[in-house]
């Protein structure tokens, strides 16, 4: 669950947070080691965690939020977490709290009350970092962490935008073989479906390496779970792939909104994305997709459809007892052949049987 922080955190003089734990009567942030006075977050930057025991996606984020505070603290920043519990009584509290390295205020409903009308918090996990009113905190704090880690820092509007111009510039680096179109392979050894699919892919790249004269090349981006995975996924594959140590797998993960895998994106010789979805092209048309292009989509359905009109609407086949009608199929075995088909079919509405249109031996055909 992320946060929509689409607001500018507000950091008066007088009415701050040092003003609601004051009000609460509060004078000590917990840690593990023992009460810290407050005077011990003075000059740092404060980021409220909102968070709770109970809420499956807090306990996902947290471990994230550990790492990212880690190593903001080894690099010297001076941030400071404390967490702020929706926790339903004391024992979960600190059952959430013991896997945190940071500050927590007081277990008190009163003050998370005011804390969460004060920042706005209308969902958790939240982060909020407190800024002066000048600056403003970029919408979506969590989702910016999960997509940057500790180069989120220090998660204002700003840095957001400069993140998102390092991506633009990469879109463009992940392009550099000149004027050949690139498909992106996202996928892990580990999947099923990758596996299915790689042995297609690479009939239609040894089909299009040829056809093409090497204008179109394949690169693996691995969500292998680690490098031995890498390497046994490359053994048997005939393209590039990005090095697993490589952060560059990531980013390329999140510019392209992967959530599926496997999938394919093409980027044109030209440098620019012509498809997000090449995968389900390449698993109806084979190399006849190339280049993958919308044009060149609509050109193969005509072509069908073309081929298809040219079909009778139903035959009585010498080798069947039924009467076949055509039909349209993404993949079918032929009855008689044995052998793989695609797209038209004549099929038996009867029983499980379908036959390729040149496997045909027509006693007599009708026309509707």
């Amino acid at each position: 669950m992320a946060v929509t922080a689409d607001y500018q955190v507000q950091f008066p003089e007088n009415d701050d947070i040092y003003s609601i734990l004051a009000a609460e009567g509060i004078e000590f942030l917990l840690s593990h080691s023992g009460d810290v006075p407050l005077e011990y977050i003075h000059g740092k930057t404060i980021c409220l965690f909102f968070s709770a025991n109970w809420c499956r996606p807090c306990k996902d984020f947290t471990p994230e939020l550990v790492k990212l505070y880690e190593s903001l603290q080894k690099r010297g920043e001076e941030i400071e977490i404390i967490f702020v519990s929706f926790d339903h009584d004391m024992t979960l509290f600190y059952e959430h709290f013991w896997s945190m390295p940071w500050l927590a205020v007081p277990f008190s409903l009163s003050l998370r009350n005011k804390l969460t009308d004060k920042y706005r918090v209308t969902r958790i996990p939240s982060l909020v970092p407190l800024y002066p009113d000048e600056i403003s905190v970029a919408d979506d704090v969590i989702g910016l962490i999960e997509d940057y880690g500790p180069e989120a820092f220090p998660f204002t509007k700003k840095r957001k935008e400069e993140l998102k111009a390092i991506d633009d510039s990469k879109r463009v680096l992940v392009s550099d073989l000149v004027g050949k179109t690139i498909g992106l392979y996202f996928g892990a050894h580990w999947c099923p479906p990758f596996r299915s699919f790689t042995s297609q892919l690479i009939d239609v790249y040894n089909e299009l390496t040829t056809s093409t004269k090497g204008s179109f090349e394949v690169i693996l981006v691995s969500t292998d779970r680690d490098s031995r995975e890498f390497n046994i996924n490359m053994t048997d594959m005939p393209w590039l792939a990005i090095p697993y140590e490589d952060r560059t797998r990531q980013d390329l993960c999140r510019i392209f909104n992967i959530k599926l895998i496997p999938a394919l994106v093409i980027i044109g010789p030209e440098e620019k994305t012509v498809c997000t979805n090449a995968r389900e092209m390449v698993s109806l048309y084979g190399s006849r997709s190339y280049p993958f292009t919308e044009s060149r989509i609509v050109e193969l359905e005509a072509c069908l459809k073309k081929e298809g009109d040219s079909f009778p609407r139903k035959v009585k086949d010498k080798k069947h007892v039924h009467e076949l009608k055509l039909d349209m199929a993404k993949g079918y075995v032929c009855d008689f052949c044995k052998k793989q088909g695609k797209f038209w079919a004549f099929s038996c509405d009867a029983c499980d049987y379908d036959l390729h249109p040149t496997c045909v031996e027509e006693q007599e055909a009708s026309l509707v």
